[in-house]
């Protein structure tokens, strides 16, 4: 198959502001070049309708109608991301016409896994004929449904996309590809099996913790941590948390974890002890792979955190390397992820497997909006 031009774009459940766009030449199999990417940010008006989201979600719980703030948040949301999918366009000289796929994830408002039997649900807002109108060009959105349908996780979809990757860099089993944005996942590739799966919180709780005791959005280069100590003791009770030891596949929601954990610490020590709760969980997954790795690649939000680096580092024993040592690219890689995902999806190829979500087989998945001219 040919490789073509695909867009995808990522807003993470920690709200920071912006839409993560990418671009890449991919035939769904490699990564035949990187194209330009950027945070563009979100219009002033967006992140408070999105937590309003996030709140009605919570008390929501996937029983009765949708609450309305869900579909106030998708028009709002949507076109945003599909005017900053246009300038971004226009910016960088790309015509519609010249993309096979946009990979439009939405924002995930709520994700409960799979428990005891009984399947789980997923809920992504973001209207796909909509963008496919104002692009002009094919979107594949709704990327979870179909493996939770299946019986999957829902989560990670990653880890195709981090085999790739993998591949592209030619790391080999001694190296794993740790994402680190409100939660965690981390993948793991040996030439025949691939396992992801979410470790733990990551930036999520540390996050909300700042904000609900200084009023700032985040832990800024995690210098609020680096003046704190951590409570180990409680971080030794964290640990024994019964998910950290629980077998793969599985995954988490951004609010599974949450900053209630640090509860009765002061400012600085409870980002702390949540900082290195994330390095932590990270460690214990590490446990669980059939082959502990030696180097692990960082993408997303928390590289950024030389505080939640330097955790990781003494509490896993591996070698933490940002992705840019390595030529990728840690801000893109979510986005760039489901531009290949959208080709994927385009060709009806597998994105989530047995060992990442835990289908029964591979299977793809994702809504086609086509647009009416193509």
């Amino acid at each position: 198959m040919q490789p073509a031009w695909a867009i995808g774009l990522m807003t993470g459940t920690v709200l920071d502001g912006f839409i993560d766009i990418a671009m890449i030449r991919t035939d769904g199999e490699t990564i035949e070049d990187f194209g330009p990417w950027e945070l563009a940010p979100y219009p002033s008006e967006i992140r408070p309708l999105l937590r309003k989201a996030f709140e009605a979600a919570k008390q929501w719980r996937f029983t009765g109608p949708d609450p309305d703030i869900f579909r106030e948040a998708e028009v709002a949301l949507t076109r945003a991301q599909s005017e900053a999918v246009n300038r971004f366009l226009d910016k960088h000289g790309f015509s519609a016409s010249e993309i096979a796929a946009v990979g439009f994830h939405g924002q995930t408002v709520l994700h409960a896994a799979p428990q005891n039997g009984h399947r789980g649900h997923t809920r992504q807002l973001g209207d796909g004929a909509m963008m496919a109108e104002i692009i002009g060009t094919d979107v594949v959105y709704d990327f979870r449904t179909a493996d939770m349908e299946a019986g999957g996780q829902g989560a990670p979809l990653s880890a195709i996309y981090h085999k790739a990757m993998l591949e592209k860099i030619g790391a080999g089993p001694d190296t794993a590809i740790l994402n680190l944005g409100g939660v965690a996942n981390i993948s793991w590739y040996d030439g025949d099996r691939l396992m992801a799966f979410d470790t733990g919180p990551a930036n999520a709780p540390v996050n909300d913790w700042v904000n609900a005791h200084s009023g700032a959005d985040m832990d800024v280069d995690g210098a609020i941590a680096a003046r704190g100590t951590v409570d180990e003791a409680r971080l030794a009770e964290m640990l024994r948390h019964p998910y950290l030891s629980a077998a793969f596949p599985k995954s988490l929601d951004r609010f599974d974890f949450s900053a209630s954990m640090a509860d009765g610490l002061g400012l600085e020590d409870g980002a702390a002890t949540l900082t290195a709760f994330t390095a932590g969980a990270v460690g214990r997954a590490l446990d669980l792979l059939p082959q502990r790795p030696e180097r692990i690649v960082v993408c997303g939000g928390g590289r950024k955190n030389p505080t939640m680096m330097r955790e990781l580092a003494r509490r896993t024993g591996a070698r933490i390397i940002p992705a840019e040592d390595v030529g990728l690219r840690g801000d893109a890689v979510e986005a760039e992820c489901f531009a290949f995902l959208a080709i994927r999806a385009m060709r009806a190829m597998p994105y989530s497997y047995p060992l990442t979500t835990g289908v029964s087989e591979p299977q793809t998945g994702g809504r086609i909006a086509r647009h009416a001219a193509a």
